[in-house]
């Protein structure tokens, strides 16, 4: 992922927080938070280990829930902070090892001195899933000031701006900067989508998911109206005998509105525990084709509010008719089986 509306990225020699602050003072510019990414053996394995300022990082970029194994973003980067030598892990990493939270860790790290990569102590204290320009595969993440005090070098290697609007401007404004310098790169947001959906097939979902709704509306009248109608029609020669036997209209309309009133929350409680649990397992099951994955179910209020009051309304012109029709009493109905 880009990480934020515009990642400038450079290298351990010529780090992006170089021009950190003449980032920060390109015209539209809200925020910049420098971001250390360097690699870390753990045991035998190389991985990307990203140091954070864990109190401004969310100033430039979105740390969602869904990133971490707890669902609590900002819990889990409180206690990083809390934590000097904490280190979030990566789940891949986490089986594998069979970390438990509060181990040690043991990473190798390169030290700038020397470039040798010398053994520092870690502390496990959560799992993280996805975070900003970090890799799918396996990563580590941990506070910037630690990385640094342990490598030697407080340099950042890429810094990430959060822009007031106008993404493309700022990027070709942080881009006349970078080039003044060798190995040094800029990416927008924009730039990170198109290259995403030149490989996929983009289809807008909204005017596809309107008519389905609009559909599933009409047929949800229909239930509640014609079905509760044919229903109750079915027993016209009933109504008919209660009506010859002396039961007042208020008796037979009482009748008629208790079971159409079962009928209509039955159906709509049934439906909605239904609709709930395909949901669920549908995200479920979906949720790798996303990143990140969703934290929680979206509630379309409004379309509920329409399917209720159209189901409602439905069902009252069905047994407003057969109150109607029941308040005359049937003799062919009387006299079929």
């Amino acid at each position: 992922t880009n990480g934020a509306d515009v990642a400038v990225t450079g290298t351990t020699a010529a780090p992006a927080s170089a021009m950190l602050a003449a980032l920060r003072a390109l015209p539209g510019v809200v925020d910049a938070v420098p971001l250390m990414h360097r690699m870390a053996y753990v045991g035998s394995d190389l991985q990307d280990i990203f140091g954070i300022d864990a109190v401004h990082i969310g100033q430039v970029t979105t740390v969602a829930d869904a990133y971490f194994a707890n669902h609590d973003a900002k819990g889990t980067l409180a206690l990083l902070q809390r934590t000097p030598d904490g280190v979030l892990v990566a789940e891949e990493t986490v089986k594998d090892f069979q970390l438990k939270l509060g181990d040690e860790l043991n990473l190798r790290l390169q030290n700038t001195a020397d470039h040798q990569y010398r053994t520092v102590r870690f502390h496990f204290i959560g799992t993280v899933r996805e975070f900003p320009t970090a890799p799918k595969d396996s990563f580590l993440v941990a506070n910037a000031a630690y990385l640094a005090s342990q490598t030697g070098s407080n340099s950042a290697e890429v810094t990430l701006l959060r822009t007031s609007g106008n993404i493309e401007a700022v990027g070709r404004a942080a881009r006349a900067l970078a080039d003044k310098v060798s190995g040094m790169n800029v990416t927008t947001l924009g730039e990170t989508q198109s290259i995403i959906s030149s490989s996929l097939t983009a289809v807008d979902l909204r005017q596809l998911t309107q008519l389905e709704l609009g559909f599933s509306v009409l047929l949800i009248a229909a239930i509640a109206g014609i079905v509760l109608g044919l229903n109750l029609a079915e027993r016209q020669r009933s109504f008919a005998i209660l009506v010859a036997l002396g039961a007042k209209a208020s008796q037979v309309g009482a009748f008629l509105w208790s079971e159409g009133l079962f009928i209509v929350a039955t159906g709509t409680l049934l439906g909605t525990a239904t609709g709930f649990a395909i949901a669920k397992t549908l995200v479920a099951i979906l949720a790798g084709a996303f990143d990140p994955p969703p934290e929680a179910l979206v509630v379309p209020w409004l379309y509920l509010g329409v399917t209720a009051v159209t189901a409602l309304a439905c069902a009252t012109l069905a047994i407003l008719l057969m109150r109607r029709l029941a308040a005359r009493p049937d003799l062919e109905a009387l006299r079929s089986r």
